[in-house]
């Protein structure tokens, strides 16, 4: 018989609104303490100390508007948070300070939100959805000079940029970028050369969600639909679909996974948290703990495989969090 799904290890409270988007930073040697930092639809950005369980900071740089991605640049003390009021903000939290440093004006109205990518030591791509409506554009971080901006064909009709993902296979390889679109496609862009590779339609409602395990060539991405799709990039760098999955409940606001390649975690509008292995896309458990929509899940980057946890932000202005690497 399958366990009964755990409870959650302590859950965070005192956001004061819905919680878009979490991220950990653990990875530092100890005696650092380690953090979550939480952004929510009020603006705030909480860093949560998770020995006390309690708010060490709370930072107000976007004028009170939803801040949907936080990030760390290189460390804890550099912080990036992009939010509805247009912005995307560089932080310098050193020495107890909390003050915006630099900031990106982003002219893009949607929910997409940026993704970082470290090209060499101190030196970043951040790719974002830019001012037109289909288009993505990459700068390089902390320069902010403009690499390229990503056009799909003319007549392609793909809609908003929804979800981004940069990587790269190693250090010397060329950067690329997947992006999941209004239409329901994911594509492939070569950020050097600044086109399309490969183009896939994964949904038939827009992408909420995606990610993808470079080392597996494999990918996983989620809609409003009650499907979550998997799909393979081959050696032409063609996307196929690889399989999907039917879910229980539609609605896939997050999906991220583990940094161990072994599970993932995808955030659902039926107040779920969903935990699948990721070979097989095997369910693994259902955790069910919010009374309203998760919007974020995110894994912790513990140094020991034993703290690692998951942490999940729902409409109801709590954080859940959840040790299931002993369950796992």
């Amino acid at each position: 018989m399958a366990l009964p799904p755990p409870d959650p290890q302590f859950v965070l409270r005192g956001t004061g609104a819905a919680v878009h988007t979490l991220h950990f930073s653990c990875g530092s040697p100890e005696p650092d303490i380690p953090v979550l930092f939480s952004g929510s639809e009020n603006g705030f950005i909480h860093v949560w100390n998770l020995k006390t369980h309690r708010v060490d900071t709370a930072l107000d740089g976007h004028g009170r508007k939803s801040v949907y991605c936080v990030e760390t640049i290189g460390g804890k003390d550099r912080l990036l948070s992009q939010g509805r009021d247009q912005r995307i903000c560089l932080w310098d939290l050193a020495e107890g300070r909390t003050s915006v440093t630099d900031s990106v004006f982003t002219e893009h109205v949607g929910f997409c939100r940026c993704s970082l990518l470290e090209v060499a030591q101190g030196r970043w791509l951040m790719a974002m959805a830019a001012r037109s409506l289909e288009e993505v554009q990459i700068l390089e971080l902390p320069s902010k000079t403009s690499v390229c901006t990503l056009k799909p064909e003319v007549g392609a009709k793909l809609g908003m940029p929804m979800c981004l993902k940069l990587w790269q296979l190693n250090c010397g390889s060329q950067p690329v970028l997947l992006a999941g679109y209004e239409d329901g496609s994911v594509v492939l862009w070569n950020v050097t050369m600044g086109k399309a590779l490969s183009q896939l339609v994964c949904h038939q409602e827009p992408v909420m969600s995606l990610d993808f395990d470079s080392e597996k060539a494999k990918g996983i991405s989620g809609s409003s639909e009650k499907v979550l799709s998997i799909w393979s990039l081959n050696e032409q760098q063609n996307l196929q679909v690889y399989k999907t999955h039917e879910l229980v409940n539609a609605g896939i606001s997050d999906i991220t996974i583990r940094p161990d390649k072994k599970i993932l975690a995808t955030a659902g509008w039926d107040h779920r948290i969903r935990i699948f292995g990721w070979k097989k896309l095997k369910p693994l458990a259902v955790l069910d703990y919010h009374t309203a929509t998760v919007h974020c899940v995110s894994f912790s980057d513990h140094r020991n495989l034993h703290k690692r946890l998951l942490a999940a932000g729902s409409k109801d202005q709590r954080i859940s969090v959840w040790s299931i690497y002993a369950q796992t």
